[in-house]
């Protein structure tokens, strides 16, 4: 799956609220840190975890399941961090109950086509096996700073 910067810029520009399928509260797991520098750079994280539905991570309620989301939280992109076989139940789950969705991400290493193409049909983008943390990171210049060329020019500091 190869997507341009400029494809990647705009999902993650127009982007406004992150539900986080498998997120989790202990702070050394990826899900953890992805979410919070997500909620850090200004986007609404809602997480989503049924082991953990009812406590609260980043200022959130967690929900068991993207349908528990109340229907006045906007989500317009669902982030999956669990495995390829959990998709299809996840996209599913996100077709039926979030109306304002735009995008479907799966992070590093969570493919799984027939799911990305039921997703597509209904008009949602679909990126796999990529992390927005990284991607924002190396598309708006952040990575530079820890000494990676990131192939990005820009004047901001």
């Amino acid at each position: 799956m190869d997507y341009s910067d400029d494809f990647l810029k705009m999902v993650l520009r127009r982007t406004r609220v992150i539900a986080c399928v498998g997120v989790s509260m202990n702070s050394v797991r990826p899900s953890y840190f992805v979410a919070r520098y997500l909620g850090l750079k200004g986007y609404r994280v809602i997480p989503v975890n049924p082991g953990h539905a009812g406590k609260t991570l980043f200022g959130e309620v967690i929900y068991p399941d993207l349908g528990a989301i109340p229907k006045d939280v906007n989500v317009d992109f669902v982030d999956i961090f669990r495995r390829s076989e959990a998709v299809p139940e996840i996209v599913d789950n996100a077709l039926k109950c979030l109306p304002g969705l735009k995008t479907i991400w799966m992070q590093i290493g969570v493919e799984h086509e027939e799911a990305a193409a039921r997703a597509e049909a209904a008009g949602v983008t679909v990126i796999q096996n990529r992390c927005p943390k990284i991607e924002y990171q190396r598309l708006f210049g952040e990575l530079r700073m820890g000494g990676f060329n990131t192939g990005v020019v820009s004047s901001r500091l």
